[in-house]
């Protein structure tokens, strides 16, 4: 898996929400049309996985997070970027989000959960900020983000 083939992928989703409305209606949308059981969040949640194994993903480290930018925003990803990070029973920095995150999760482990939410899609509306938190196992967590933008505030 090349990281062109890895956008290419991913490209299909942000294709399918370029425009729309960072919410609640989108997290549903993305359940709906992109399920965890469906073929297209499969192929993605392989491909971070392989990923990973192949040392082009996730190949920073810090406080127990594996993370990376993946791609930076631009025409092929519908101005999204893309980010993955492996973590495992860990709270990651406090972070906002200017214009929103729509997070894709991928435990590793059946008991892990982001956020407190399991498989599957989860979105945060611009605005928003969190700690990031992987409990119950391991987990990856992609997340795109409109026009890269995410703020660290060092809480």
């Amino acid at each position: 898996m090349s990281v062109d083939n890895f956008i290419a992928l991913v490209a299909e989703v942000t294709g399918a929400i370029a425009g729309k409305a960072v919410d609640k209606q989108l997290e549903a949308e993305l359940n709906a049309r992109f399920p965890a059981n469906g073929e297209v969040f499969k192929a993605i949640a392989a491909a971070c996985r392989q990923g990973v194994a192949e040392g082009w993903m996730c190949n920073r480290e810090h406080g127990g997070i594996k993370f990376g930018r993946v791609a930076k925003p631009g025409p092929a990803l519908h101005g999204f970027s893309i980010d993955v990070v492996d973590m495992a029973d860990v709270v990651g920095p406090h972070h906002q989000h200017p214009q929103g995150e729509v997070d894709m999760i991928m435990p590793l482990d059946a008991g892990a959960r982001f956020d407190g939410a399991p498989e599957g899609w989860l979105v945060y509306g611009p605005g928003s900020a969190h700690r990031p938190t992987v409990k119950g196992g391991q987990a990856l967590v992609l997340y795109l983000l409109p026009g890269g933008e995410i703020t660290f505030t060092g809480q």
